[in-house]
């Protein structure tokens, strides 16, 4: 495959898993259609035009020529400097690595992450939230997002690739849209009376157990094993954790448990408050999971992978 072809594939898979579906991803790039054919020539000449047809802003080829032949990457959920010198350095003992491959924002995927969080718009309406609600909190949330990126040196782990020539991608939607498409086709083949079935559940996979085992794995932090489930709502996509007064709409559209990758504090004391229950799966075990469906799709069409940073391998059938 070359680079061009993974990336490609990374996005087809995405748009797969999207939970706005197809038919709500091809809206949104029409929208970006009419924005940039609208813009003044001047506003032209700043437009991401990787935006046209990708539409994951979170998710790009940082450097190297797409036509690129890969046969072997090093891949992981954090791909910083340290990653890219690793792979120059097994590379000097004959590792034969093509590219890397991460999963977390870096470089201008970074500084676009708050575009993808209109992401959470349509799952929060999904679950009950009126969209408008949903609209204007996750504006106030990306744009709260946005001024707290801006500041930071995005292009320090991509000028590393690119003075060690080292092709670097970083895949960080699209395959958290697949894990969630995963965890809600898994969620949904059980009815669960307490979260402690939940658990026990989330607890039969693998990335889960080998989580477990390094002391990271899915825990309840609001409620106990035996306090009734409700209304389960899934949250693994959309760029980063929406605000605590989203995760107050959540609550007041009937979720009763709440499984994330992660809640932050300050949410999570207001989703006690309101007497939800929430499921901590685990941050990086999470990201493994879709992660994994997608390393075993170009494992499938030729791509070895060296797995490092974090990732918990898992190859399924």
């Amino acid at each position: 495959m070359t680079l061009q072809e993974i990336f490609d594939l990374s996005i087809n898979m995405g748009i797969k898993a999207d939970p706005r579906g197809k038919a709500g991803v091809d809206l949104i790039l029409k929208r970006i259609k009419k924005e940039y054919d609208e813009a003044p020539l001047k506003a032209k000449k700043y437009f991401d035009n990787d935006s046209l047809v990708n539409p994951y802003s979170d998710t790009r080829i940082l450097y190297g020529n797409p036509k690129t032949q890969v046969k072997k990457i090093l891949v992981g959920i954090d791909a910083d400097a340290t990653e890219v010198l690793l792979a120059d350095r097994l590379n000097q003992k004959g590792a034969k690595i093509d590219a890397v491959v991460g999963h977390h924002p870096i470089g201008i995927s970074l500084a676009a992450l708050h575009d993808v969080m209109d992401l959470q718009v349509n799952e929060g309406a999904r679950i009950g939230v009126p969209i408008n609600v949903m609209d204007a909190l996750m504006h106030e949330r990306s744009e709260d997002i946005k001024r707290k990126i801006h500041p930071s040196n995005h292009n320090q782990i991509v000028d590393t690739a690119r003075l060690l020539e080292i092709p670097l991608m970083n895949l960080h939607t699209v395959w958290d849209n697949i894990g969630d498409q995963f965890m809600k086709n898994y969620l949904s083949k059980k009815k669960f009376d307490t979260v402690g079935e939940i658990i026990d559940y989330l607890m039969e996979l693998p990335e889960y157990i080998e989580a477990t085992k390094g002391k990271n794995g899915p825990e309840i932090v609001s409620g106990g094993p035996k306090s009734r489930s409700g209304k389960v709502a899934i949250f693994f996509t959309g760029g980063t954790n929406p605000s605590k007064e989203v995760y107050m709409e959540l609550a007041k559209a009937g979720v009763g448990t709440l499984v994330d990758m992660h809640v932050p504090e300050e949410g999570l004391k207001e989703l006690k408050k309101l007497h939800v229950n929430v499921i901590n799966a685990g941050h990086i075990a999470s990201d493994s999971i879709g992660a994994n469906i997608f390393l075993d799709e170009i494992e499938k069409r030729g791509v070895e992978s060296i797995v490092g940073s974090g990732l918990i391998r898992v190859k399924r059938k």
